[in-house]
């Protein structure tokens, strides 16, 4: 497979995993707002986990499959590059982030979530912010 094939590949990866991790604290945020509405929490948990399943999942596995490739065809030019370190230094917070998402889904449908509104909202910035920094690093190189 070519490198641009991997590259697009890659590139389509990040866009659904990025889509599904842009949206799901945005559901959180609804979810915690009609907490008291039975007939909406389980309307909000359903679309929650077919998000984080469906979508958020398949696309860091597709993500990282095709990352990984990318990184082996050209493992010392990458590691030599600063602005390589960056984009993986956000990628780890990235992987941090899916993974409390997923923290956060389970305490919603269990009722033991303690995030306000006001703080899912906030969270959900954080995967704008990362993937702004990851295309400046891999597009503009600037290190």
């Amino acid at each position: 497979m070519t490198y641009d094939w991997l590259r697009a590949l890659h590139i389509i990866g990040a866009i659904a995993w990025f889509a599904g991790l842009a949206y799901i604290f945005r559901l959180y945020v609804y979810h915690v707002e009609n907490a008291e509405k039975p007939e909406a929490t389980k309307l909000f948990e359903v679309m929650e986990r077919r998000l984080y399943r469906a979508i958020c999942w398949p696309g860091m596995v597709f993500t990282s499959v095709f990352g990984v490739w990318l990184f082996s065809l050209n493992m010392q030019g990458y590691m030599r590059s600063g602005w390589f370190h960056t984009k993986l230094l956000m990628l780890v917070f990235l992987f941090g982030y899916h993974f409390y998402a997923g923290k956060v889904r389970h305490d919603l449908a269990a009722g033991t979530c303690t995030l306000s509104s006001k703080q899912c909202r906030l969270i959900n910035e954080v995967p704008t912010v990362a993937m702004i920094v990851i295309v400046i690093m891999a597009v503009a190189q600037p290190f």
